[in-house]
């Protein structure tokens, strides 16, 4: 077992959290393309690039907090057939993302398990790689989960904003979004004071349980 573990899980957040954020992004500019929207792909940021997409305060905020964002990326709903719901289309493309990588993180590990039931460790070196591999899905499971039930609120600016309110009325839709800041900032304030810790930490963790539950149908993984 490591002696600075902390720091180690601490190392192994960063690359887990990079590719959550920039999968996050890109699902986001290629959904908007597909629907028509040129404006990711023009101004570069149809990418897998990490730094496109890095907000260093949001990143931070994810790391130390446990909730934040990345740089988002810019939408034009003009280009849209349907703006309401080509914009809720592509708003759920993000969140939809991370709850893919978590459930390959999720196979992913599993089959990890497998290796490592099969092979035992028979040295510490082997046994401390094994324990990074684990440490390192566990992490990205867990980042990729809450990501995705924390941008499904229904909340401006967050993704779930723009997906539940295309079945609100216009009138109601654009009178809450003139609010966006203000509702944002309430919104701050109450996670920063732990008002969603649990009910969010629950939804992830049924998340994460169902997609356990649902790799170990196949015999491969029992």
């Amino acid at each position: 077992m490591f002696e600075n573990f902390d720091i180690i899980r601490f190392i192994l957040t960063i690359p887990a959290l990079l590719l959550t954020l920039t999968i996050h992004e890109y699902a986001h500019g290629y959904a908007a393309m597909k629907l028509g929207d040129p404006t990711a792909r023009n101004l570069g940021r149809l990418t897998l690039n990490p730094l496109k997409h890095l907000d260093p305060l949001g990143a931070l905020c994810m790391l130390f907090f446990h909730f934040g964002w990345a740089k988002p990326v810019p939408i034009n709903a003009r280009y849209f057939k349907n703006p309401r719901k080509d914009m809720a289309l592509t708003a759920l493309a993000g969140p939809t993302s991370n709850v893919i990588l978590a459930f390959i993180g999720v196979i992913l590990l599993c089959v990890f398990q497998n290796i490592f039931n099969a092979f035992p460790p028979n040295s510490e070196f082997i046994y401390n790689i094994y324990d990074l591999t684990f440490v390192f899905f566990s992490i990205f499971i867990s980042l990729n989960a809450s990501f995705a039930i924390f941008n499904m609120l229904p909340v401006p600016p967050l993704d779930g904003s723009r997906f539940f309110y295309v079945f609100l009325p216009s009138k109601w839709y654009f009178g809450i979004m003139k609010y966006e800041r203000y509702i944002m900032l309430a919104m701050f304030l109450l996670i920063w004071g732990g008002a969603f810790d649990i009910i969010l930490g629950t939804l992830a963790q049924n998340l994460i349980s169902l997609m356990f539950k649902a790799v170990r149908i196949v015999p491969f993984f029992r």
